[in-house]
C-alpha cells in the first residue's frame, strides 16, 4: 500500500467529524443551508481523492512497467 492511498481516509473522516462543525443552517453558501453545502463540498472532494490517487496509481505502474521494460 502507498503513502498516498491513505488520502481516501481524509473525505470520510472530514465528512463524519466536519457534521459537529457544520451542524447548523446559517449561513446559506450558494443558496443551500451550510450542512448541505458541507455535505456536497465532501462528496465532490471524495470524487477529486480518488481521481488522484487513480491518477498517481497509474503514474506509477507506468513508471514500473518502463523500467521493467527497460532491463528486459
Amino acid at each position: 500500500m502507498r503513502a498516498y492511498h491513505w488520502l481516501a481516509l481524509v473525505p470520510p473522516f472530514a465528512l463524519l467529524a466536519g457534521l459537529w462543525f457544520a451542524n447548523r443552517v446559517e449561513p446559506y453558501v450558494l443558496g443551500l443551508p451550510f450542512l448541505l453545502f458541507w455535505i456536497v463540498l465532501w462528496v465532490v472532494a471524495t470524487s477529486a481523492t480518488l481521481w488522484l490517487i487513480w491518477t498517481l496509481d497509474r503514474r506509477r505502474a507506468s513508471r514500473d512497467h518502463a523500467i521493467k521494460g527497460t532491463s528486459a
